[in-house]
């Protein structure tokens, strides 16, 4: 082989090995965000249940009765708390926020996996880089609007990697 052919060898060689490296830092970011989903949904919830639950029984303890009316004002107040505390930790747009951030690095995940396995052996030199800046482009700007993952969500997405919860069965058999 000629050392043009080495050099050419080499490259796709280093391009495989940087398509691999964006599509783990894609794999763990989506991850990582699927985990902030879960743990902003839990917050709504358990700010947003109490705070309704409690609207609810001030008004009827209000209504039924109206020697009961420092109870329902206890009562309300602490519904607002709940609510305001609601409003003010946005949980409903962060659970959605960090959920389009997931589903776009799974994207990135996809392409940067499907660019290696099947496109890269086809493509000259520079279509392999262009495609590849490409990605690294998309992988940066969704660094740049995703919210930064807590060490929990860290931890639950390394525990679920780890478990397989990224493997696909046809791959069981490939060393990826």
């Amino acid at each position: 082989m000629t050392d043009e052919g080495t050099q050419e060898v080499e490259r796709r060689k280093s391009f495989e090995i940087e398509l691999k490296r964006l599509e783990e830092s894609a794999m763990y970011s989506s991850q990582m965000q699927f985990e902030q989903t879960k743990q902003w949904r839990g917050v709504n919830l358990l700010l947003g249940l109490p705070a309704s639950l409690l609207a609810a029984i001030a008004g009827t303890a209000a209504l039924v009765n109206t020697g009961g009316r420092i109870a329902a004002g206890i009562i309300a107040l602490a519904s607002a708390g709940f609510g305001a505390t609601l409003t003010t930790v946005n949980a409903s747009h962060r659970m959605n926020q960090a959920a389009a951030a997931a589903n776009a690095y799974l994207e990135i995940q996809t392409a940067a996996r499907q660019a290696r396995e099947i496109d890269l052996p086809y493509l000259s030199i520079e279509e392999a880089r262009n495609l590849l800046a490409e990605l690294t482009a998309r992988r940066d700007e969704q660094n740049k609007t995703a919210e930064p993952p807590n060490r929990r969500s860290y931890k639950k997405a390394q525990k679920n990697i780890d478990s397989g919860g990224q493997a696909y069965a046809v791959d069981e058999t490939r060393i990826i």
